[in-house]
């Protein structure tokens, strides 16, 4: 169904597939790097950097014409969002006070670009779980809230390496790239024109956060995450998910954005300098007011059209961006204060690691769950954008 009202300028998009789909994830896996990040070691290079910007301004400071940078704390970092820690493709960069950025050496064209390396690696471990190999793969979905390049498709990279079959293509749409993509690959199965589908969540998300800006430089980690999608009656393992339905739904803000783009350079006023605006940048306190009861209201919708009440849904794999985020969102949606088991989180370990936070989720805390048991999957993120996936335990 689809509502459209041009009279407040909104345009709200929403579809919904048949009470069940016939396919399920079979497997899931990630991958992420060694390197880790605490909020200690993260706030002593934000705050050196904050020293030396502060002593350099000194006396427009002083002259009141330019107000004074703030230094970080790691209790201010958890209590806005729960994160500890994260992995981080580079530590050395990031923890320079000097350069406060990681760094990514170009690699040669012949040579496995960065996401293509996170994406196989996790597509590996999601074969083997789901107890196929890459030949066996005709479609690959490449997902992710940013694309290290656009031709030629990431997506098409990592078929090649894998030695998967069939077709590749990339796409993008926020946190929300996972779950979309995920129904994509459901509905290309349904449709006949793949067998074995590969979605692969490459979050290399480091490289497009603003290590400078004190309200959000604490958020983002690297990972890669991959789930195998293929028909329910072909699963070969044991304990997979049958997708019962999915939802997608879009809403236009500029509330999280980031204006890093192929046209950047053409602007005469700008030219190629490297703003704040070309990385990540959010209003965090409209998002949280507009995302928690639409997230909220988004997931009710949907298993209520199964005729299942949210509170008896077994778990809640929720996006992993902010921690008083998601508990008021499960909350809302059980009707009390969420356990570990219900509503499980990440973002301590990982940070937010963009779209993949909901697959992480799902694959570090799916392997407890009886046959039987309901489970949803949902992104919520820049766009807007939602995605839910509602599963059963087979």
């Amino acid at each position: 169904m689809s509502s459209f009202d041009f009279g407040r300028t909104r345009c709200l998009s929403i579809f919904m597939s048949a009470a069940t789909t016939g396919t399920a994830i079979s497997g899931a896996g990630i991958w992420h790097p060694e390197n880790v990040i605490t909020n200690e070691e993260l706030c002593a290079a934000f705050n050196g950097w904050v020293q030396t910007e502060n002593a350099r301004n000194a006396a427009a400071i002083a002259g009141g014409a330019q107000e004074p940078l703030r230094e970080s704390t790691p209790d201010f970092i958890v209590k806005a969002s729960g994160i500890q820690r994260r992995y981080v493709h580079d530590k050395v960069g990031l923890l320079d006070p000097t350069r406060l950025m990681p760094l990514v050496p170009d690699r040669a064209d012949d040579e496995m670009s960065v996401q293509c390396e996170y994406a196989v690696r996790a597509a590996r471990v999601a074969l083997a779980a789901a107890g196929r190999v890459a030949e066996e793969i005709d479609l690959v979905i490449l997902g992710a809230s940013n694309l290290q390049r656009l031709y030629p498709a990431i997506a098409i990279e990592v078929q090649h390496h894998l030695g998967a079959r069939g077709w590749a293509f990339d796409m993008a749409v926020g946190c929300s790239s996972a779950t979309f993509a995920i129904q994509l690959a459901s509905e290309s199965i349904r449709a006949g024109s793949a067998t074995c589908a590969l979605v692969v969540v490459p979050e290399m998300t480091t490289g497009h956060m603003n290590w400078h800006d004190r309200d959000s430089h604490f958020i983002f980690g690297d990972v890669g995450a991959a789930v195998v999608v293929e028909p329910l009656d072909r699963v070969k393992r044991a304990g997979a998910f049958e997708i019962l339905s999915t939802r997608g739904m879009s809403k236009y803000s500029s509330n999280i954005r980031n204006n890093g783009g192929f046209l950047n350079r053409c602007d005469p006023e700008r030219g190629a300098a490297a703003d704040g605006d070309r990385l990540f940048y959010q209003q965090g306190r409209k998002v949280f007011k507009d995302v928690v009861p639409l997230a909220a209201k988004f997931m009710t919708d949907h298993v209520e059209a199964h005729g299942l009440a949210p509170s008896k849904i077994d778990r809640y794999w929720l996006h992993q961006a902010n921690k008083n985020m998601n508990d008021l969102i499960a909350k809302r949606l059980l009707g009390h204060e969420p356990t570990g088991l219900e509503a499980p989180l990440v973002l301590d370990e990982f940070g937010n690691t963009a779209s993949a936070g909901s697959i992480v989720a799902f694959t570090r805390h799916h392997d407890d769950l009886p046959s039987g048991a309901h489970g949803v999957i949902c992104s919520f993120g820049a766009g807007y954008s939602l995605g839910s996936i509602l599963v059963r335990r087979t």
